[in-house]
Protein backbone atom coordinates (compact mmCIF):
# COMPACT_ATOMS: atom_id res chain seq x y z
CA UNK A 1 0.00 0.00 0.00
CA UNK A 2 1.37 3.39 -0.91
CA UNK A 3 1.26 6.27 1.49
CA UNK A 4 0.43 8.74 -1.22
CA UNK A 5 -1.03 6.76 -4.10
CA UNK A 6 -2.14 8.77 -7.07
CA UNK A 7 -5.18 8.13 -9.17
CA UNK A 8 -4.81 7.99 -12.93
CA UNK A 9 -5.95 11.13 -14.65
CA UNK A 10 -9.59 10.91 -15.65
CA UNK A 11 -10.36 12.44 -19.02
CA UNK A 12 -12.85 15.30 -18.90
CA UNK A 13 -16.42 14.11 -19.23
CA UNK A 14 -19.24 15.81 -21.08
CA UNK A 15 -21.56 17.82 -18.90
CA UNK A 16 -24.55 15.81 -17.73
CA UNK A 17 -26.92 18.47 -19.04
CA UNK A 18 -30.66 17.99 -18.56
CA UNK A 19 -32.77 14.86 -18.25
CA UNK A 20 -32.76 14.36 -22.04
CA UNK A 21 -28.98 14.73 -22.59
CA UNK A 22 -28.23 10.96 -22.89
CA UNK A 23 -30.38 10.88 -26.02
CA UNK A 24 -27.59 12.86 -27.66
CA UNK A 25 -25.50 9.66 -27.58
CA UNK A 26 -26.42 7.89 -30.88
CA UNK A 27 -26.21 4.26 -29.75
CA UNK A 28 -28.02 4.95 -26.50
CA UNK A 29 -30.75 6.82 -28.41
CA UNK A 30 -31.32 4.00 -30.92
CA UNK A 31 -31.37 1.30 -28.25
CA UNK A 32 -33.64 3.42 -26.05
CA UNK A 33 -36.14 3.83 -28.90
CA UNK A 34 -35.97 0.12 -29.75
CA UNK A 35 -36.54 -0.89 -26.13
CA UNK A 36 -39.44 1.55 -25.98
CA UNK A 37 -41.06 -0.29 -28.90
CA UNK A 38 -40.37 -3.60 -27.14
CA UNK A 39 -41.88 -2.33 -23.90
CA UNK A 40 -45.02 -1.21 -25.70
CA UNK A 41 -45.33 -4.68 -27.17
CA UNK A 42 -44.90 -6.23 -23.73
CA UNK A 43 -47.70 -4.08 -22.28
CA UNK A 44 -49.95 -5.01 -25.20
CA UNK A 45 -49.29 -8.65 -24.34
CA UNK A 46 -49.86 -8.13 -20.60
CA UNK A 47 -53.22 -6.40 -21.13
CA UNK A 48 -54.37 -9.09 -23.55
CA UNK A 49 -53.24 -11.95 -21.29
CA UNK A 50 -54.74 -10.50 -18.09
CA UNK A 51 -58.01 -9.57 -19.76
CA UNK A 52 -58.60 -12.87 -21.53
CA UNK A 53 -57.86 -14.71 -18.29
CA UNK A 54 -60.31 -12.51 -16.34
CA UNK A 55 -62.94 -12.96 -19.07
CA UNK A 56 -62.56 -16.74 -19.37
CA UNK A 57 -62.12 -17.68 -15.70
CA UNK A 58 -63.23 -14.71 -13.56
CA UNK A 59 -60.72 -15.92 -10.97
CA UNK A 60 -58.55 -13.38 -9.11
CA UNK A 61 -56.03 -16.15 -8.49
CA UNK A 62 -55.71 -17.06 -12.19
CA UNK A 63 -55.37 -13.40 -13.20
CA UNK A 64 -52.65 -12.94 -10.59
CA UNK A 65 -51.03 -16.17 -11.84
CA UNK A 66 -50.56 -14.58 -15.28
CA UNK A 67 -48.58 -11.73 -13.73
CA UNK A 68 -46.61 -14.17 -11.61
CA UNK A 69 -45.82 -16.26 -14.70
CA UNK A 70 -44.08 -13.19 -16.11
CA UNK A 71 -42.11 -12.35 -12.98
CA UNK A 72 -41.39 -15.78 -11.46
CA UNK A 73 -38.73 -16.67 -14.10
CA UNK A 74 -36.92 -13.48 -13.14
CA UNK A 75 -36.80 -14.65 -9.53
CA UNK A 76 -35.45 -18.04 -10.60
CA UNK A 77 -33.03 -16.99 -13.33
CA UNK A 78 -31.96 -13.37 -12.87
CA UNK A 79 -28.86 -14.19 -10.81
CA UNK A 80 -27.78 -16.74 -13.42
CA UNK A 81 -28.46 -14.17 -16.14
CA UNK A 82 -26.55 -11.44 -14.31
CA UNK A 83 -23.55 -13.72 -13.90
CA UNK A 84 -23.54 -14.59 -17.60
CA UNK A 85 -23.94 -10.93 -18.55
CA UNK A 86 -20.73 -10.07 -16.65
CA UNK A 87 -18.60 -12.77 -18.32
CA UNK A 88 -19.84 -13.06 -21.94
CA UNK A 89 -20.33 -10.64 -24.83
CA UNK A 90 -23.49 -8.80 -23.74
CA UNK A 91 -24.43 -7.81 -27.29
CA UNK A 92 -24.55 -11.39 -28.61
CA UNK A 93 -26.17 -12.58 -25.41
CA UNK A 94 -28.98 -10.02 -25.75
CA UNK A 95 -29.57 -10.95 -29.39
CA UNK A 96 -30.15 -14.60 -28.42
CA UNK A 97 -32.57 -13.56 -25.65
CA UNK A 98 -34.57 -11.37 -28.06
CA UNK A 99 -34.76 -14.21 -30.60
CA UNK A 100 -36.14 -16.55 -27.92
CA UNK A 101 -38.89 -14.07 -26.98
CA UNK A 102 -39.75 -13.53 -30.66
CA UNK A 103 -40.32 -17.27 -31.12
CA UNK A 104 -42.44 -17.63 -27.95
CA UNK A 105 -44.60 -14.60 -28.76
CA UNK A 106 -45.12 -15.95 -32.28
CA UNK A 107 -46.29 -19.26 -30.81
CA UNK A 108 -48.79 -17.40 -28.60
CA UNK A 109 -50.18 -15.49 -31.57
CA UNK A 110 -50.50 -18.68 -33.63
CA UNK A 111 -52.31 -20.64 -30.91
CA UNK A 112 -54.66 -17.71 -30.22
CA UNK A 113 -55.44 -17.46 -33.95
CA UNK A 114 -56.25 -21.21 -34.03
CA UNK A 115 -58.41 -20.86 -30.88
CA UNK A 116 -56.17 -23.36 -29.07
CA UNK A 117 -54.97 -21.11 -26.25
CA UNK A 118 -56.34 -22.39 -22.94
CA UNK A 119 -55.69 -20.80 -19.52
CA UNK A 120 -52.80 -23.08 -18.56
CA UNK A 121 -51.23 -22.88 -22.03
CA UNK A 122 -51.37 -19.10 -21.73
CA UNK A 123 -49.65 -19.27 -18.33
CA UNK A 124 -47.00 -21.68 -19.65
CA UNK A 125 -46.11 -19.54 -22.67
CA UNK A 126 -46.20 -16.36 -20.59
CA UNK A 127 -43.73 -18.09 -18.28
CA UNK A 128 -41.54 -18.85 -21.32
CA UNK A 129 -41.64 -15.16 -22.28
CA UNK A 130 -40.65 -14.36 -18.73
CA UNK A 131 -37.63 -16.66 -19.09
CA UNK A 132 -36.42 -14.58 -22.03
CA UNK A 133 -37.03 -11.33 -20.15
CA UNK A 134 -35.24 -12.71 -17.08
CA UNK A 135 -32.17 -13.62 -19.11
CA UNK A 136 -32.10 -10.21 -20.84
CA UNK A 137 -32.82 -7.81 -17.96
CA UNK A 138 -29.46 -7.68 -16.13
CA UNK A 139 -27.44 -7.44 -19.36
CA UNK A 140 -29.76 -4.79 -20.76
CA UNK A 141 -29.53 -2.61 -17.65
CA UNK A 142 -25.78 -3.13 -17.29
CA UNK A 143 -25.16 -1.83 -20.83
CA UNK A 144 -26.29 1.68 -19.87
CA UNK A 145 -22.90 2.78 -18.45
CA UNK A 146 -21.27 1.56 -21.68
CA UNK A 147 -23.42 3.84 -23.81
CA UNK A 148 -23.19 7.16 -21.93
CA UNK A 149 -20.44 9.08 -20.06
CA UNK A 150 -20.41 8.62 -16.26
CA UNK A 151 -21.86 12.09 -15.72
CA UNK A 152 -24.96 11.08 -17.69
CA UNK A 153 -25.59 7.78 -15.89
CA UNK A 154 -28.30 9.19 -13.59
CA UNK A 155 -30.33 10.78 -16.42
CA UNK A 156 -29.80 7.63 -18.55
CA UNK A 157 -31.21 5.38 -15.83
CA UNK A 158 -34.14 7.77 -15.42
CA UNK A 159 -34.74 7.64 -19.17
CA UNK A 160 -34.81 3.84 -18.92
CA UNK A 161 -37.60 4.13 -16.38
CA UNK A 162 -39.29 6.72 -18.57
CA UNK A 163 -39.24 4.28 -21.50
CA UNK A 164 -41.09 1.73 -19.40
CA UNK A 165 -43.68 4.28 -18.41
CA UNK A 166 -44.18 5.79 -21.86
CA UNK A 167 -44.92 2.23 -22.87
CA UNK A 168 -47.18 1.96 -19.85
CA UNK A 169 -49.12 4.99 -21.10
CA UNK A 170 -49.35 3.84 -24.72
CA UNK A 171 -49.25 0.04 -24.48
CA UNK A 172 -52.26 -0.67 -22.24
CA UNK A 173 -54.56 1.67 -24.16
CA UNK A 174 -53.30 0.20 -27.43
CA UNK A 175 -53.66 -3.31 -26.01
CA UNK A 176 -57.21 -2.69 -24.83
CA UNK A 177 -58.13 -1.25 -28.23
CA UNK A 178 -56.59 -4.18 -30.13
CA UNK A 179 -58.23 -6.80 -27.89
CA UNK A 180 -61.62 -5.09 -28.22
CA UNK A 181 -61.44 -4.52 -32.00
CA UNK A 182 -59.20 -7.24 -33.43
CA UNK A 183 -58.76 -9.98 -30.79
CA UNK A 184 -55.97 -11.26 -28.57
CA UNK A 185 -54.17 -12.98 -31.46
CA UNK A 186 -53.25 -9.61 -32.95
CA UNK A 187 -52.10 -8.30 -29.57
CA UNK A 188 -49.72 -11.24 -29.25
CA UNK A 189 -48.54 -10.82 -32.86
CA UNK A 190 -47.69 -7.15 -32.28
CA UNK A 191 -45.66 -8.16 -29.24
CA UNK A 192 -43.73 -10.65 -31.36
CA UNK A 193 -42.88 -8.01 -33.98
CA UNK A 194 -41.72 -5.56 -31.30
CA UNK A 195 -38.76 -7.78 -30.40
CA UNK A 196 -37.36 -7.30 -33.91
CA UNK A 197 -36.67 -3.60 -33.24
CA UNK A 198 -34.30 -4.41 -30.38
CA UNK A 199 -32.58 -7.14 -32.40
CA UNK A 200 -31.87 -4.76 -35.28
CA UNK A 201 -30.18 -2.19 -33.03
CA UNK A 202 -28.16 -4.85 -31.19
CA UNK A 203 -26.89 -6.28 -34.47
CA UNK A 204 -25.77 -2.80 -35.56
CA UNK A 205 -24.13 -1.91 -32.20
CA UNK A 206 -20.32 -1.89 -32.40
CA UNK A 207 -19.53 -2.72 -28.79
CA UNK A 208 -16.09 -1.73 -27.48
CA UNK A 209 -13.96 -4.74 -26.47
CA UNK A 210 -13.15 -5.39 -22.82
CA UNK A 211 -10.07 -3.57 -21.47
CA UNK A 212 -9.10 -6.35 -19.03
CA UNK A 213 -5.98 -8.35 -19.91
CA UNK A 214 -7.11 -11.20 -17.64
CA UNK A 215 -9.17 -14.13 -18.89
CA UNK A 216 -12.93 -14.00 -18.13
CA UNK A 217 -14.21 -15.59 -14.95
CA UNK A 218 -15.76 -19.03 -15.09
CA UNK A 219 -19.48 -19.16 -14.36
CA UNK A 220 -19.08 -20.71 -10.90
CA UNK A 221 -16.33 -18.30 -9.89
CA UNK A 222 -18.31 -15.31 -11.16
CA UNK A 223 -21.47 -16.42 -9.36
CA UNK A 224 -19.66 -16.81 -6.06
CA UNK A 225 -17.89 -13.48 -6.52
CA UNK A 226 -21.18 -11.68 -7.14
CA UNK A 227 -22.88 -13.15 -4.09
CA UNK A 228 -19.79 -12.49 -1.95
CA UNK A 229 -19.76 -8.87 -3.10
CA UNK A 230 -23.43 -8.40 -2.19
CA UNK A 231 -22.88 -9.86 1.28
CA UNK A 232 -20.21 -7.22 1.98
CA UNK A 233 -21.77 -4.22 0.19
CA UNK A 234 -23.84 -2.33 2.78
CA UNK A 235 -25.01 0.33 0.31
CA UNK A 236 -26.34 -2.28 -2.14
CA UNK A 237 -27.99 -4.11 0.76
CA UNK A 238 -29.83 -0.92 1.73
CA UNK A 239 -31.21 -0.64 -1.82
CA UNK A 240 -32.38 -4.27 -1.81
CA UNK A 241 -34.07 -4.03 1.61
CA UNK A 242 -35.82 -0.81 0.66
CA UNK A 243 -37.00 -2.34 -2.62
CA UNK A 244 -38.36 -5.48 -0.96
CA UNK A 245 -40.24 -3.41 1.62
CA UNK A 246 -42.08 -1.53 -1.14
CA UNK A 247 -42.73 -4.05 -3.92
CA UNK A 248 -44.33 -6.79 -1.81
CA UNK A 249 -47.19 -4.46 -0.89
CA UNK A 250 -47.25 -2.38 -4.09
CA UNK A 251 -47.93 -5.52 -6.16
CA UNK A 252 -51.52 -5.62 -4.85
CA UNK A 253 -52.63 -2.74 -7.08
CA UNK A 254 -51.36 -4.19 -10.36
CA UNK A 255 -52.57 -7.69 -9.47
CA UNK A 256 -56.12 -6.66 -8.56
CA UNK A 257 -56.75 -3.80 -10.99
CA UNK A 258 -58.28 -6.00 -13.76
CA UNK A 259 -60.56 -7.68 -11.20
CA UNK A 260 -61.75 -4.31 -9.84
CA UNK A 261 -62.44 -3.07 -13.38
CA UNK A 262 -64.23 -6.26 -14.42
CA UNK A 263 -66.23 -7.08 -11.30
CA UNK A 264 -66.52 -3.93 -9.19
CA UNK A 265 -66.84 -1.39 -12.02
CA UNK A 266 -68.42 -3.69 -14.63
CA UNK A 267 -66.23 -2.03 -17.28
CA UNK A 268 -64.49 -3.29 -20.43
CA UNK A 269 -60.94 -4.03 -21.55
CA UNK A 270 -60.83 -0.52 -22.98
CA UNK A 271 -61.41 1.00 -19.52
CA UNK A 272 -58.72 -1.22 -18.05
CA UNK A 273 -56.32 -0.05 -20.75
CA UNK A 274 -57.20 3.60 -20.14
CA UNK A 275 -56.56 3.29 -16.41
CA UNK A 276 -53.17 1.76 -17.11
CA UNK A 277 -52.58 4.48 -19.67
CA UNK A 278 -53.26 7.13 -17.04
CA UNK A 279 -50.76 5.43 -14.74
CA UNK A 280 -48.24 5.65 -17.57
CA UNK A 281 -48.99 9.34 -18.20
CA UNK A 282 -48.52 10.06 -14.50
CA UNK A 283 -45.20 8.23 -14.63
CA UNK A 284 -44.04 10.25 -17.65
CA UNK A 285 -44.94 13.45 -15.83
CA UNK A 286 -43.02 12.23 -12.80
CA UNK A 287 -39.95 11.37 -14.89
CA UNK A 288 -39.91 14.91 -16.31
CA UNK A 289 -40.26 16.50 -12.86
CA UNK A 290 -37.93 14.17 -10.95
CA UNK A 291 -34.59 15.81 -11.93
CA UNK A 292 -35.84 19.07 -10.41
CA UNK A 293 -37.21 17.31 -7.33
CA UNK A 294 -33.94 15.43 -6.77
CA UNK A 295 -32.10 18.75 -6.50
CA UNK A 296 -34.34 19.78 -3.60
CA UNK A 297 -35.05 16.51 -1.78
CA UNK A 298 -33.05 13.43 -0.89
CA UNK A 299 -33.99 10.12 -2.57
CA UNK A 300 -35.04 8.73 0.81
CA UNK A 301 -37.49 11.60 1.36
CA UNK A 302 -38.86 11.18 -2.18
CA UNK A 303 -39.37 7.44 -1.69
CA UNK A 304 -41.18 7.98 1.63
CA UNK A 305 -43.60 10.57 0.22
CA UNK A 306 -44.18 8.57 -2.98
CA UNK A 307 -44.88 5.39 -0.99
CA UNK A 308 -47.55 7.19 1.08
CA UNK A 309 -49.11 8.54 -2.14
CA UNK A 310 -49.10 5.05 -3.62
CA UNK A 311 -50.88 3.70 -0.52
CA UNK A 312 -53.50 6.46 -0.84
CA UNK A 313 -54.08 5.39 -4.45
CA UNK A 314 -54.72 1.81 -3.33
CA UNK A 315 -57.26 3.04 -0.79
CA UNK A 316 -58.98 5.07 -3.50
CA UNK A 317 -59.12 2.06 -5.84
CA UNK A 318 -60.66 0.05 -3.00
CA UNK A 319 -63.40 2.56 -2.16
CA UNK A 320 -64.04 4.94 -5.10
CA UNK A 321 -66.33 3.92 -7.97
CA UNK A 322 -66.39 7.21 -9.88
CA UNK A 323 -64.45 6.78 -13.14
CA UNK A 324 -63.16 10.38 -13.57
CA UNK A 325 -61.82 10.25 -10.00
CA UNK A 326 -60.17 6.89 -10.67
CA UNK A 327 -58.49 8.27 -13.80
CA UNK A 328 -57.06 11.12 -11.66
CA UNK A 329 -55.98 8.61 -9.00
CA UNK A 330 -54.20 6.60 -11.69
CA UNK A 331 -52.23 9.69 -12.71
CA UNK A 332 -51.04 10.13 -9.11
CA UNK A 333 -50.32 6.42 -8.91
CA UNK A 334 -48.03 6.62 -11.94
CA UNK A 335 -46.16 9.59 -10.46
CA UNK A 336 -45.64 7.75 -7.17
CA UNK A 337 -44.55 4.54 -8.91
CA UNK A 338 -41.90 6.19 -11.12
CA UNK A 339 -40.55 8.16 -8.15
CA UNK A 340 -39.90 5.02 -6.13
CA UNK A 341 -38.76 2.88 -9.05
CA UNK A 342 -36.39 5.45 -10.53
CA UNK A 343 -34.84 6.29 -7.15
CA UNK A 344 -34.17 2.62 -6.42
CA UNK A 345 -32.78 1.89 -9.90
CA UNK A 346 -30.39 4.84 -9.84
CA UNK A 347 -29.13 3.79 -6.41
CA UNK A 348 -28.66 0.18 -7.58
CA UNK A 349 -26.67 1.33 -10.64
CA UNK A 350 -24.41 3.77 -8.83
CA UNK A 351 -23.72 1.68 -5.72
CA UNK A 352 -21.59 -0.96 -7.47
CA UNK A 353 -18.49 -1.00 -9.71
CA UNK A 354 -18.59 -2.03 -13.36
CA UNK A 355 -17.04 -5.49 -12.91
CA UNK A 356 -19.98 -6.77 -10.85
CA UNK A 357 -22.75 -4.44 -12.08
CA UNK A 358 -24.88 -7.00 -13.94
CA UNK A 359 -24.78 -9.40 -11.00
CA UNK A 360 -25.74 -6.67 -8.54
CA UNK A 361 -28.55 -5.47 -10.81
CA UNK A 362 -29.70 -9.08 -11.09
CA UNK A 363 -30.12 -9.20 -7.32
CA UNK A 364 -32.15 -5.99 -7.46
CA UNK A 365 -34.28 -7.47 -10.25
CA UNK A 366 -34.80 -10.63 -8.19
CA UNK A 367 -36.02 -8.58 -5.23
CA UNK A 368 -38.31 -6.55 -7.48
CA UNK A 369 -39.72 -9.59 -9.27
CA UNK A 370 -40.00 -11.77 -6.17
CA UNK A 371 -41.89 -8.98 -4.43
CA UNK A 372 -44.23 -8.59 -7.40
CA UNK A 373 -44.68 -12.34 -8.02
CA UNK A 374 -45.11 -13.50 -4.42
CA UNK A 375 -47.10 -10.40 -3.55
CA UNK A 376 -49.42 -10.82 -6.52
CA UNK A 377 -50.19 -14.44 -5.67
CA UNK A 378 -50.68 -13.60 -2.00
CA UNK A 379 -52.96 -10.64 -2.65
CA UNK A 380 -54.85 -12.59 -5.32
CA UNK A 381 -55.43 -15.45 -2.88
CA UNK A 382 -56.57 -13.07 -0.13
CA UNK A 383 -58.94 -11.29 -2.53
CA UNK A 384 -60.45 -14.61 -3.59
CA UNK A 385 -61.04 -15.61 0.03
CA UNK A 386 -62.29 -12.18 1.17
CA UNK A 387 -62.71 -9.26 -1.26
CA UNK A 388 -60.66 -6.96 -3.45
CA UNK A 389 -61.67 -3.99 -1.28
CA UNK A 390 -60.36 -5.48 1.96
CA UNK A 391 -57.20 -6.74 0.28
CA UNK A 392 -56.33 -3.32 -1.14
CA UNK A 393 -56.89 -1.71 2.24
CA UNK A 394 -54.55 -4.18 3.94
CA UNK A 395 -51.93 -3.64 1.24
CA UNK A 396 -52.20 0.15 1.59
CA UNK A 397 -51.57 -0.04 5.33
CA UNK A 398 -48.64 -2.37 4.72
CA UNK A 399 -47.13 0.04 2.17
CA UNK A 400 -47.08 2.88 4.71
CA UNK A 401 -45.57 0.70 7.45
CA UNK A 402 -42.95 -0.65 5.01
CA UNK A 403 -42.02 2.90 3.97
CA UNK A 404 -41.49 3.91 7.59
CA UNK A 405 -39.41 0.80 8.21
CA UNK A 406 -37.35 1.54 5.08
CA UNK A 407 -36.23 4.92 6.44
CA UNK A 408 -33.59 3.01 8.42
CA UNK A 409 -31.81 2.26 5.12
CA UNK A 410 -30.38 5.21 3.19
CA UNK A 411 -30.36 5.51 -0.60
CA UNK A 412 -28.49 8.80 -0.37
CA UNK A 413 -25.29 6.87 0.47
CA UNK A 414 -25.26 5.38 -3.04
CA UNK A 415 -24.81 8.83 -4.58
CA UNK A 416 -21.65 9.38 -2.54
CA UNK A 417 -19.95 6.15 -3.66
CA UNK A 418 -17.05 6.51 -6.13
CA UNK A 419 -16.69 3.10 -7.80
CA UNK A 420 -14.40 4.19 -10.62
CA UNK A 421 -11.39 1.87 -10.97
CA UNK A 422 -8.43 3.44 -9.18
CA UNK A 423 -5.65 1.46 -10.85
CA UNK A 424 -3.14 2.56 -8.18
CA UNK A 425 -1.88 -0.86 -7.09
CA UNK A 426 1.39 -1.68 -8.91
CA UNK A 427 1.51 -5.18 -10.30
CA UNK A 428 3.30 -7.69 -8.03
CA UNK A 429 6.72 -8.71 -9.38
CA UNK A 430 7.34 -12.44 -8.71
CA UNK A 431 10.83 -13.82 -9.32
CA UNK A 432 9.39 -16.41 -11.71
CA UNK A 433 6.22 -16.56 -13.73
CA UNK A 434 3.27 -17.80 -11.67
CA UNK A 435 0.54 -19.94 -13.19
CA UNK A 436 -2.90 -18.31 -12.95
CA UNK A 437 -4.51 -21.31 -11.29
CA UNK A 438 -1.83 -21.70 -8.63
CA UNK A 439 -2.88 -20.95 -5.07
CA UNK A 440 -4.07 -20.15 -2.53
CA UNK A 441 -2.37 -16.75 -2.23
CA UNK A 442 -1.67 -15.25 1.21
CA UNK A 443 -1.01 -11.50 1.22
CA UNK A 444 0.49 -9.84 4.30
CA UNK A 445 0.75 -6.10 4.96
CA UNK A 446 2.76 -4.66 7.88
CA UNK A 447 1.79 -1.32 9.49
CA UNK A 448 3.51 0.75 12.19
CA UNK A 449 0.76 2.93 13.69
CA UNK A 450 1.09 5.84 16.11
CA UNK A 451 -0.08 4.62 19.53
CA UNK A 452 -2.69 7.35 19.96
CA UNK A 453 -4.23 6.43 16.57
CA UNK A 454 -4.75 2.70 17.13
CA UNK A 455 -8.52 2.90 17.69
CA UNK A 456 -9.08 4.99 14.57
CA UNK A 457 -6.76 2.70 12.63
CA UNK A 458 -8.78 -0.40 13.52
CA UNK A 459 -12.05 1.29 12.53
CA UNK A 460 -10.61 2.14 9.12
CA UNK A 461 -9.14 -1.35 8.74
CA UNK A 462 -12.56 -2.82 9.36
CA UNK A 463 -13.82 -0.91 6.32
CA UNK A 464 -10.77 -1.97 4.33
CA UNK A 465 -11.43 -5.60 5.23
CA UNK A 466 -14.96 -5.35 3.87
CA UNK A 467 -13.50 -4.04 0.63
CA UNK A 468 -10.95 -6.89 0.46
CA UNK A 469 -13.78 -9.42 0.87
CA UNK A 470 -15.99 -7.65 -1.68
CA UNK A 471 -13.20 -7.83 -4.22
CA UNK A 472 -12.50 -11.52 -3.75
CA UNK A 473 -10.66 -12.28 -0.49
CA UNK A 474 -11.81 -15.54 1.08
CA UNK A 475 -10.50 -14.61 4.53
CA UNK A 476 -9.24 -11.38 6.10
CA UNK A 477 -7.84 -10.44 9.50
CA UNK A 478 -5.69 -7.83 11.26
CA UNK A 479 -3.70 -8.42 14.46
CA UNK A 480 -1.35 -6.42 16.73
CA UNK A 481 2.14 -7.49 17.75
CA UNK A 482 2.11 -8.33 21.49
CA UNK A 483 5.79 -7.40 21.82
CA UNK A 484 5.47 -4.00 20.18
CA UNK A 485 2.07 -2.22 20.39
CA UNK A 486 1.29 -0.26 17.27
CA UNK A 487 2.79 -2.91 14.98
CA UNK A 488 -0.05 -4.52 13.01
CA UNK A 489 -0.19 -7.36 10.51
CA UNK A 490 -3.00 -7.52 7.97
CA UNK A 491 -3.54 -10.86 6.20
CA UNK A 492 -5.97 -11.86 3.50
CA UNK A 493 -6.35 -15.00 1.42
CA UNK A 494 -7.25 -15.31 -2.26
CA UNK A 495 -8.14 -18.60 -3.92
CA UNK A 496 -5.57 -18.32 -6.74
CA UNK A 497 -2.98 -16.05 -8.32
CA UNK A 498 -5.51 -15.09 -11.01
CA UNK A 499 -8.10 -14.10 -8.40
CA UNK A 500 -5.50 -11.94 -6.67
CA UNK A 501 -4.67 -10.19 -9.95
CA UNK A 502 -8.39 -9.51 -10.36
CA UNK A 503 -8.30 -7.56 -7.08
CA UNK A 504 -5.81 -5.19 -8.70
CA UNK A 505 -8.40 -4.39 -11.37
CA UNK A 506 -11.28 -4.09 -8.91
CA UNK A 507 -9.92 -1.60 -6.36
CA UNK A 508 -11.92 1.64 -6.51
CA UNK A 509 -11.33 5.32 -5.91
CA UNK A 510 -13.18 5.08 -2.58
CA UNK A 511 -10.80 2.31 -1.49
CA UNK A 512 -7.80 4.37 -2.62
CA UNK A 513 -8.92 7.27 -0.43
CA UNK A 514 -9.49 4.89 2.48
CA UNK A 515 -5.94 3.58 2.13
CA UNK A 516 -4.62 7.14 2.13
CA UNK A 517 -6.42 7.79 5.42
CA UNK A 518 -4.90 4.62 6.90
CA UNK A 519 -1.39 5.61 5.81
CA UNK A 520 -1.84 9.03 7.42
CA UNK A 521 -2.01 7.25 10.83
CA UNK A 522 1.38 5.57 10.49
CA UNK A 523 4.41 6.59 12.58
CA UNK A 524 6.04 7.77 9.38
CA UNK A 525 3.17 9.02 7.23
CA UNK A 526 5.48 9.01 4.21
CA UNK A 527 6.46 5.37 4.70
CA UNK A 528 5.00 2.53 2.71
CA UNK A 529 3.59 -0.56 4.43
CA UNK A 530 5.61 -3.68 3.68
CA UNK A 531 3.65 -6.06 1.48
CA UNK A 532 4.43 -9.70 0.70
CA UNK A 533 2.70 -12.36 -1.39
CA UNK A 534 2.92 -16.04 -0.42
CA UNK A 535 1.60 -18.67 -2.79
CA UNK A 536 0.66 -22.30 -2.22
CA UNK A 537 0.94 -25.27 -4.52
CA UNK A 538 3.90 -26.99 -6.10
CA UNK A 539 4.67 -26.34 -9.78
CA UNK A 540 7.85 -27.83 -11.25
CA UNK A 541 9.91 -26.47 -8.37
CA UNK A 542 9.11 -24.51 -5.22
CA UNK A 543 8.84 -20.77 -5.71
CA UNK A 544 10.15 -18.28 -3.15
CA UNK A 545 7.88 -15.52 -1.86
CA UNK A 546 7.46 -12.67 -4.30
CA UNK A 547 9.50 -9.50 -3.93
CA UNK A 548 8.14 -6.90 -1.52
CA UNK A 549 5.77 -4.45 -3.20
CA UNK A 550 4.48 -1.07 -2.17
CA UNK A 551 0.82 -2.00 -2.72
CA UNK A 552 -1.04 -5.29 -2.85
Amino acid sequence: MSATPTSPQTPPQPNAGGPWSPLGQPTFRMLWLAILVGNIGTWVHDVAAAWIMAENTGSPFMVAAVQSATTLPVVLLAIVAGTLADIVDRRKYLIVAQLWMLLVASALATLAHLDMLGPWTLIALTFALGVGAAMAMPAQQATTPELVPPTMLGPAVALGSLSINIARAVGPALGGFIVARAGIQWAFAINAVSFLAVMVVLVAWKRAPSTSVLPPESFGTALRAGLRYAMQASVLQAVLIKAAAFFVFASALTALLPIVVKKELGASAGTYGLLLGCIGIGAITGAVLLPRLRKRYSPDRLVLVASVLYAACMLALATVRNMPVLYAVSLVNGFAWITVLSSLQIAAQTSVPAWVRARALALYIVVFSAGMAVGSLGWGTLAQETSSTLTLMVAAAGTVLAALFGMRYRLVDAAAVDNRPAGHWPEPQPVHDVEHDRGPVLVTVHYHVRLEEREGFLLLMHELGKGRRRNGALQWSVAEDTAEPGRYLECFLDSSWLEHLRQHERVTEDERRLQERICALLVDADSKPNVRHYIGGLPGAPLPPTKPATMV
